[in-house]
């Protein structure tokens, strides 16, 4: 039985910051695998992502491709919103063999944690793993996987709106990806 790591968002688009941040997970837990894993619409944001979840999924699996380790699973875009983390951990449950499921989360969710659907369920069947990327001091119990990564999904799309480079922080596959589709042109309110 393995251990893997779930991580979760909307990666709109994904960029190397989550790359960055995944590895370091992957290796610093020893992980055997992380699982990318889309969401549609988080229950708590309730706010749809920019690109749709076919090119999202598109950019996450051009990013990943020959990356060891890194896998992609699109189980919550296969379900109708709002789709759960604990759907998710049981679904990935079901299917793979695992021992142990650590659920990477971004800093901005530990206050959140406890509305999640089914908290003291989904505690109990996972190790949370906080991903920081702000160098601040925690004010949690969970362990921390921190790296200073000044890059957020919000500013790529501010710098294609208008016209600015996106090399260096998403990879050259997905920025193709961007630039076929025509995504993010117009700028975000």
């Amino acid at each position: 039985m393995k251990k893997i790591a779930i991580y979760g968002g909307t990666f709109d688009p994904i960029h190397h910051g989550h790359l960055i941040v995944a590895r370091e997970a992957l290796e610093r837990l020893g992980a055997e695998e992380v699982i990318f894993i889309p969401a549609r619409i988080s229950p708590l944001r309730r706010t749809a992502p920019v690109a749709g979840d076919e090119i999202r999924l598109l950019m996450i699996q051009a990013a990943i491709e020959n990356e060891p380790g890194f896998t992609v699973d699109d189980c919550e875009l296969r379900r109708p919103s709002p789709s759960y983390t604990i759907d998710t951990v049981e679904d990935i449950r079901q299917r793979k063999d695992v021992a142990l499921i650590y659920c990477l989360i971004g800093e901005d969710n530990v206050d959140k944690l406890t509305k999640w659907r089914r908290f003291a369920d989904l505690e109990k069947i996972v190790r949370f793993v906080v991903l920081d990327r702000s160098g601040q001091q925690p004010h949690h119990a969970y362990p921390v996987i921190r790296r200073k990564i000044d890059i957020s999904a919000t500013e790529i799309r501010k710098r294609v709106a208008t016209g600015r480079s996106i090399r260096y922080f998403v990879p050259s596959t997905v920025e193709e990806i961007i630039r076929r589709e025509k995504l993010y042109l117009e700028q975000q309110k």
